[in-house]
Order: C-alpha cells, then structure tokens, then sequence
C-alpha cells in the first residue's frame, strides 16, 4: 500500500496550485456571467474543464484520483468556489455522461467543446417533486420518428444560465419509474428549451443554477445518451464520477482554509499571547486537520476503487458523506477560530461556510449516503 503520489501528480497538482492562484486569485465579479465564462476559459486553459476526458479531444485523459487531485488543487489556489464547483459539475455530471455514453456522431465535437470550455454543460435532473427521488421525475420525453419530444421543468440545474449543453434525464415510460427514465445530452439552441433566471443561493455564487423548461422541445435521436431506459443507470455512473471525484473541490477548500487559520493563530494576540498558544484555539485547529486528513483518505480511496473498475458504492457514499460534513465543521470551526472577524463579509471565512453548507445537500444528501452504506451492510 503506497499513499505517495508519483512525480507526475505532484507536478500536476503544483502547476494547477500555482496557476490557479495566479490566474483566479483576485478581482472576482460576483453573479457576473461574463467573468464566469472568462473563469471556465481560464481553467480550461490550465487543462481543468476536461481533466477526465479522451486526449483525442483535447482533455487530459486522467482517472478519476487524478482529476480529484486537479480539482484540489484548483480550489485551493482559487479562493472562488462557486467557480471550481460549477466546473466540476459541468466536468463530472455532464461531460462524463457524454464521454461514456453519447452516440459517436455527437460525441467528439461535444466533447471537444466541452474540454476546451467553449460549451459549458449543466446537468438537469431536479424537480420540484423529485429531489432524492429520481422515480418521480415529472419530465417526459415522448419518442417520436427521429427522436422525441420534452415537455417539463427541472428546478434546478447548475450552470444553467450560461449552458450550450444540457444533459438532463426524463421518463420515456413513466409507468416504469427509475427504470423509465432514459438521458439527453440537449444543445441549449434547439427550439423549445428556455431557462429562467439566475436563483439567488447563500453561497457558491459563481456557479450559476436556475431553471430549465422545456416546451414540446425535440430532440433528435443522436441526442440520446445510451438506451433508452438507461437514463436512472446513466445518472447513477455519473454520480459515482461526482460524489468520487468533485469534492477534491471542498478537499481544496479545507486545505486553504486550515493555513489561514494556523496564520491567523500565529499572528493574532490576546491577554498578551498568541492565540495559538491557548489550548482552546490549538485542538481546534489539530481537529481540523483530523477532519480534513480522513476525508482526503476516503475520498482518494473511492477514486483509486474507481479507476480500478470498482465502482463500491459504500467506499464512494462514506467519501461523500465524510467530506460534506467535514467542510462544514471546519467552516464553524474557522469561523469561531476567527471570531468577530470570522463573521465579517469580505474575510473569505463566512463565505466559506456558506460554500461548504449545500455540500450535505447536492450530489444525494447526507442521508442518503448514511441509507447506501447501510445496505451495505445489509440493514
């Protein structure tokens, strides 16, 4: 058993730190659809929107441990981590899907696209009524000569309002449930889709989510991903992709933001000390890094499964879960670390709790990674 990264991650992981820092590290816009299409045109000039996909069209053909360790190393250079998320869910939620799924007519020219940042990808799967319960989807798609025809709302949908690309799933046979949903990789122009505008979030500013309708939309068959009626199958693969592999992002997070806080515990003084040499501030801190330090180990373990062939739906549901919910205790903890100072917008400390807090949420929440695992164990 080797925990070393080879020469070659190492390189990697230090040129995207370094440039991500460089590139990404200030004078962000917050909610500004331009300079978050000029953050995707950034990142993917360091490689990052198309870590995982072929060489042949222009990504970096890497597995699964090694685009965790590009996100990683991404957000944590980039102190923006709406940008890194939005990147990451058009990268693993999205062009994923494509890359192992589209017909061959479609695939390259999208996946090209998609590598080089020139189509940002969203991925539609929620509904008002189905969140956790993708059974219930309320979207149909109604097969017709040479495709079919979309009609419904998806509620939420990261990137959505800067997509060229929406990979969204819907039932061809409603009266199946899961094993009636089939998936689309659809282009944002064809006629028929529409987007609302913006929502408004407690975080993650700069991935931009809103809704996404679709109104007797059709689609032309070499827009399916798959078979039909693989689209509950699909969604789960790309999951397995994004609970692995996109929360290298909140990795990232937690690495940048425990050296601001052993920097602030070794600057700040009280009662004629440095803070860090109170016990109160020390463990906490100590804590942090446990957290941190056991969720990276997870989360590398269920990436190196996955390369492996072995999608483990436990090893992947106990990364998730551990590192959603270390990101939140860290937030708290640096928060209080901080203190008054913690609470103040504009110190990066609020801002990331409030990144760290939709993490128990998207992606399946923390108890639904809780219900995986203990299937797994044959509860």
């Amino acid at each position: 058993m080797d925990f070393d990264l080879s020469a070659a991650q190492e390189k990697r992981y230090a040129e995207i730190l370094r440039e991500s820092g460089v590139r990404l590290g200030e004078h962000r816009r917050d909610g500004d659809p331009d300079a978050v299409r000029r953050g995707f045109r950034t990142a993917a000039g360091m490689g990052v929107t198309g870590l995982c996909l072929p060489e042949e069209f222009g990504g970096g053909g890497l597995g699964a441990l090694d685009t965790a360790l590009g996100l990683e190393a991404f957000s944590r250079g980039c102190p923006d981590t709406g940008l890194a998320f939005g990147i990451a869910a058009h990268l693993l939620a999205c062009a994923v899907p494509v890359r192992d799924f589209a017909a061959e007519e479609v695939r390259g020219p999208l996946l090209a696209g998609l590598a080089s940042g020139e189509i940002i990808a969203a991925n539609a799967m929620t509904e008002d009524e189905a969140g956790s319960d993708i059974g219930r989807l309320g979207v149909t798609a109604r097969p017709v000569s040479d495709g079919y025809v979309l009609n419904g709302e998806k509620s939420w949908a990261s990137n959505a309002p800067l997509a060229g690309l929406v990979v969204t799933y819907a039932a061809t046979a409603p009266e199946l449930g899961f094993l009636g949903l089939s998936a689309f990789a659809v282009p944002a122009d064809l006629p028929g889709i529409s987007f609302g505008a913006p929502l408004t979030k407690m975080g993650l500013t700069n991935c931009l989510a809103g809704r996404v309708t679709f109104t007797d939309c059709h689609v032309p068959r070499r827009y399916l991903l798959g078979a039909e009626g693989q689209g509950s199958g699909i969604f789960q693969h790309s999951m397995a992709w994004e609970r692995a592999a996109l929360f290298g992002v909140y990795l990232g997070l937690m690495e940048r933001q425990l050296a601001q806080c052993v920097e602030h515990a070794g600057r700040r003084r009280q009662f004629g000390r440095r803070i860090g040499e109170f016990q109160a501030v020390s463990h906490r801190a100590a804590v942090m890094k446990q957290r941190l330090e056991g969720a990276r180990l997870l989360l590398y373990r269920a990436c190196w499964l996955l390369d492996g062939g072995r999608e483990d739906k436990s090893a992947i549901a106990l990364a998730k879960a551990a590192v959603s919910e270390a990101a939140v205790a860290n937030g708290v903890d640096a928060m209080q670390l901080f203190g008054g100072f913690g609470y103040l917008a504009g110190t990066g400390v609020e801002e990331q709790l409030r990144d760290s807090l939709p993490a128990r949420v998207f992606s399946g929440t923390t108890e639904i990674q809780r219900e995986i695992i203990a299937k797994e164990l044959g509860l």
